[in-house]
């Protein structure tokens, strides 16, 4: 039994979830202060969402910061699996989040109502500017790492609905159609369940240990079959071991043994093609799967 343990950390988002959260802390607090200023119960609801994603940001640093904690115990692969999570509590807060727009919007159909003053709009506008910037934070890594998109679409959707909520008033202000308010609003729930599904179905698909999407699992089978002396494979499992890192287990049957060179190649080679650096090989002098399932392997295990 041959192992690879080359636990590489997660990039480190600390000063940007850092960054982040007191921008948006200190955008809550603006928004009450002029919210009881204009008595504006639109700013204090808004505040009160943007506190559940301060929570989010907070849920994806924790996790972050979780997935580095080295393996002890009984948690013999670490912490690592708490950003897939959080990714998928991520995508239900967004969920809860276009529920909540949607009750409003169906609010303001029923009973349309002047849109708020200037100073509504006008918080709105330092909304869309803290939000794109603490998206912004997390553009790159969010390509590569759920719970990093988690936090990226957090904040690029609260950019949304304050930008809907600046061209709503200004269109409204030329047009005087008030139906305008919950049309946008519709538009931005749209853009927020377009990305916040892909992230929920993926990160549940990776909670289910699924094969990571962008891994294909039969050409990781027709590699380790290529290799020299390997006859045939059985039991290959590939499966996420958090939003960055991926696993692989598989039987090899080589006749003639396998050397360390063999094993240590093999290792840096499915690292270097297809990004998974946590592999475990059972090395046989021929097929011992024959009743290994008791009748019960899967097609092509």
């Amino acid at each position: 039994m041959a192992h690879e343990h080359a636990h590489n950390a997660p990039v480190a988002y600390a000063r940007h979830f850092a960054i982040g959260i007191g921008l948006n802390i200190l955008y809550v607090i603006a928004e009450v202060t002029f919210g009881l200023i204009a008595n504006s119960s639109a700013l204090l609801a808004d505040a009160g969402h943007n506190t559940s994603d301060i929570m989010g940001l907070a849920f994806a640093w924790a996790a972050a910061w979780m997935a580095t904690i080295r393996p002890k115990g009984k948690y013999t692969y670490g912490l690592r699996k708490t950003t897939i999570l959080v990714s998928i509590l991520n995508a239900l807060l967004l969920f809860g989040a276009v529920a909540l727009i949607a009750w409003d919007a169906v609010e303001k159909l029923k009973n349309p109502q002047p849109v708020a003053g200037t100073s509504v709009m006008l918080v709105a506008g330092i909304g869309i500017l803290v939000n794109s910037l603490t998206a912004l934070l997390f553009y790159k890594g969010q390509k590569t790492d759920l719970n990093i998109k988690g936090a990226f679409l957090h904040m690029a959707a609260d950019a949304a609905v304050s930008l809907g909520v600046v061209i709503a008033g200004l269109l409204i202000h030329v047009t005087g159609r008030m139906w305008i308010d919950p049309a946008v609003s519709f538009l931005i729930i749209l853009v927020i369940l377009w990305g916040t599904w892909r992230l929920f179905a993926e990160s549940l698909n990776l909670a289910l240990d699924a094969v990571p999407r962008h891994i294909n699992i039969e050409k990781v089978r027709d590699f380790l079959l290529t290799r020299e002396g390997v006859t045939s494979i059985h039991d290959l499992h590939v499966w996420a071991m958090s939003t960055t890192q991926v696993a692989l287990t598989v039987h090899l049957v080589v006749p003639g043994g396998a050397s360390d060179a063999f094993i240590s190649r093999l290792q840096q080679e499915l690292s270097d093609t297809f990004g998974i650096g946590h592999t475990t090989f059972q090395v046989e002098n021929k097929d011992l799967q024959v009743g290994h399932c008791n009748g019960g392997c899967p097609p092509n295990s």
